[in-house]
């Protein structure tokens, strides 16, 4: 996990009664149609569902307590977030109307690659969100539109993102230029992976690994909701911590 940033653990029997619980409530968030006029995007390809899933602070979902084999490599949280319910469909991803020709090839050619809480603001990038870490957690058996990352690539955005932050507030620096520039010489350097996961198994993620999501292939195939998971991604109550922690 730290020479990688990202690790794929083995089916947890305990991660697959809470994910296939999860996935019942989910399949009843997907039908809210509030929800989904909120959260559908590139022409009804992708349900970004944020915060979505109702599960309670301890992470349990239908008194299904969330513990895994990710506590041997984070310390999990007090207190969970509602964690999101991405789900992407057949077709993913087509462009939105106010969608630029340019940022619809990156999410083709480069999967939308980002690093987790550099959030466009006002059209600059700033840290918005310092995650302690990424679990992602399969709700069905799906290979489509898979996670993809560029393994190794945290130490290289870590190491960049210090130089430019240095001693000053996380969240007050602008990480425009390089971020970008960071993140195309981890595209010179590293070379993308896809990562699949069952139902049962859990994904890892360093904060600071640069990742994204494939466009669907041909030949992809998924359950009638879609190629679905659910996305933790818990924050520091101090962003200094998102530069000087493990």
């Amino acid at each position: 996990f730290e020479q990688n940033g990202f690790w794929v653990f083995d089916t947890d029997p305990r991660v697959l009664i809470w994910a296939e619980t999860a996935a019942y409530i989910a399949r009843d968030v997907l039908r809210d149609e509030a929800l989904r006029r909120q959260w559908l995007r590139h022409q009804q390809t992708w349900f970004v569902g944020v915060d979505a899933l109702p599960n309670a602070p301890d992470g349990s979902i239908s008194n299904v307590p969330l513990t895994g084999p990710w506590d041997a490599l984070v310390e999990p949280p007090t207190h969970w977030h509602k964690a999101q319910i991405s789900v992407v469909y057949e077709g993913y991803p087509k462009q939105d109307p106010d969608e630029s020709d340019a940022n619809h090839r990156f999410r083709i050619n480069r999967a939308a690659a980002h690093v987790d809480g550099i959030l466009l603001d006002g059209g600059r990038r700033f840290l918005r969100e310092p995650h302690r870490f990424i679990l992602g957690l399969p709700l069905g058996d799906s290979r489509a539109s898979p996670l993809v990352v560029w393994p190794g690539s945290h130490i290289l955005m870590r190491d960049a993102l210090r130089d430019m932050i240095l001693n000053n507030d996380a969240k007050t620096v602008d990480l425009t230029e390089g971020y970008k520039a960071a993140r195309a010489r981890v595209f010179e350097q590293i070379e993308p992976l896809e990562v699949h996961a069952e139902l049962g198994q859990s994904v890892l993620l360093h904060r600071h690994l640069l990742h994204g999501v494939a466009p669907w292939k041909p030949r992809d195939t998924a359950p009638a909701e879609g190629r679905m998971i659910a996305y933790f991604r818990p924050e520091f109550t101090d962003a200094a911590h998102w530069l000087s922690a493990r």
